[in-house]
């Protein structure tokens, strides 16, 4: 190694350290290329950390029973509404809460953080009751049978009843990735995670004085993992080391903030459930083509998910970095920032690609060798594959338009992309013209194309700079 090697290295430790130690919070001045490092760290290490815990989640339960795996299956595809609103507020959260930090408002972005939290609050104690009182019925109403829904509804109200850990956990995390504290969201999905990771085999199989609960005992131990991890997050809010730190005088409603968070939130909800549903829209016409090749497909898009993780890190350093630099008067900086980043994800996405291309068989075989499902999966990784340097300049472009408080842009990016084009566009490929399971694929990589396209040609017009939060 010569010396100029050891010196990069030694450089990429120390500014690895100070990025997840969260020195550093100020991203309106200085090196675009540091500030783009700095706040992708932590937020690519809390994305995998979320993605490790599902891997883990399922690794277990799968060990209960079949019916275990399935009730989670059904019960999050209803917690997904939960996610949508939460992933929303949080949007909405982080572009308030950038912009006031770089307009030097810190008493501001205070006040629109207890809104955040207040409206999370309110929403999740609403769904959460009817999630104890119904989950026999959200079961029944999911399609489950009636021996699934005898063993799983504990978990069910488990979740949905305890689902304020979820939507307070994503909240006061994007409150602190709006102020530039990425470090302390990611130390605080360590927390929950690990928390999980632990206790989770306690509470399924039972351990000591803990009984055996099955699939209800991952519910449990998740809910005490997240909430733990919340009174940190609470913690630090109150007493701790972050920029935004909130006393006792802030705990008051303020109803004009707290409407332009829901005006602004309401685009963040419905990009997600945009994307959502057209997800269960292909799930519906690749279970026409048999179980083999629905489960390669799901496999694949599982691999996908864990790679896009990195991405989808670097793209949310975008909506901060776009943010702080309009609440600091340099739309230019911004602007600079974004493309800056999309270079970087192009760059990474473009590496995974390569590797997808060359070794899908392998990859998909290490999780099923069944001959079927090896095709059908690598297949679905190599097309999909194709589009992934589009995907990286997509993502990025469109959370800049969420940190600048755009949500209404890419919520009709995401229409056109997803419901006008893709949906159609699969149907007709895969089931009218007979092309199979490819004209799925086919559809999903030609919409992600698409989206990075209309994406960037919106950007580059900049009405997003005079949008005012």
């Amino acid at each position: 190694m010569t010396h100029q090697h050891t010196h990069s290295f030694k450089k990429f430790i120390h500014y690895f350290w100070i990025a997840i130690s969260g020195k550093e919070t100020e991203f309106t001045t200085g090196s675009i290329r540091k500030a783009i490092f700095m706040l992708s760290i932590p937020m690519i290490l809390e994305m995998l950390m979320e993605s490790i815990f599902a891997l883990v989640d399922i690794a277990y339960v799968s060990r209960v029973s079949v019916n275990a795996v399935a009730t989670i299956g059904l019960t999050e595809s209803v917690i997904t509404l939960v996610y949508a609103l939460a992933i929303g507020l949080s949007m909405a959260a982080t572009a308030v809460v950038a912009r006031r930090i770089g307009e030097k408002d810190v008493q501001g972005a205070r006040i629109a953080a207890v809104q955040a939290i207040s409206l999370g609050v309110l929403i999740s104690v609403l769904i959460g009751v009817v999630g104890i009182v119904y989950a026999k019925d959200i079961l029944a109403l999911m399609g489950g049978e009636p021996e699934l829904i005898a063993e799983g509804y504990g978990y069910t109200q488990w979740l949905i009843g305890g689902n304020i850990t979820i939507t307070l956990l994503f909240l006061i995390n994007a409150i602190f990735r709006g102020a530039g504290n990425a470090s302390i969201a990611m130390w605080a999905l360590v927390l929950s995670n690990g928390l999980n990771i632990i206790l989770d085999p306690m509470f399924i199989f039972g351990f000591g004085p803990i009984p055996e609960m099955g699939v209800k005992g991952a519910a449990v131990a998740t809910n005490i993992g997240r909430g733990t991890a919340v009174l940190f997050q609470l913690g630090i809010l109150f007493f701790g080391w972050g920029k935004i730190k909130l006393l006792a005088k802030d705990l008051v409603l303020n109803f004009k903030v707290m409407l332009n968070l829901i005006k602004v939130s309401l685009g963040g909800i419905a990009q997600f459930l945009i994307g959502t549903s057209s997800w269960i829209f292909l799930m519906r016409i690749m279970s026409e083509f048999g179980s083999e090749v629905l489960a390669g497909y799901t496999i694949a898009i599982r691999v996908m998910m864990f790679t896009l993780m990195p991405s989808w890190g670097m793209s949310n350093s975008a909506a901060t970095l776009v943010g702080q630099n309009l609440g600091a008067k340099q739309p230019d900086r911004a602007e600079r920032s974004v493309w800056k980043t999309g270079k970087y994800n192009a760059i990474f996405m473009g590496t995974v690609s390569l590797g997808y291309l060359i070794f899908a068989k392998t990859i998909i075989s290490w999780f099923n060798a069944t001959p079927e499902v090896v095709k059908s999966g690598a297949l679905c990784l190599q097309v999909i594959a194709l589009g992934y340097i589009f995907y990286a300049y997509g993502m990025v472009v469109t959370q800049a338009f969420n940190g600048a408080g755009d949500t209404k842009t890419p919520t009709k990016i995401n229409l056109i992309s997803f419901w006008f084009f893709q949906l159609p566009l699969a149907y007709i490929s895969a089931l009218v013209f007979g092309w199979g399971a490819i004209g799925v694929f086919l559809a999903i990589t030609l919409a992600e194309v698409l989206l990075a396209v209309l994406a960037m040609i919106w950007f580059k017009k900049g009405k997003w700079k005079e949008v005012q939060v």
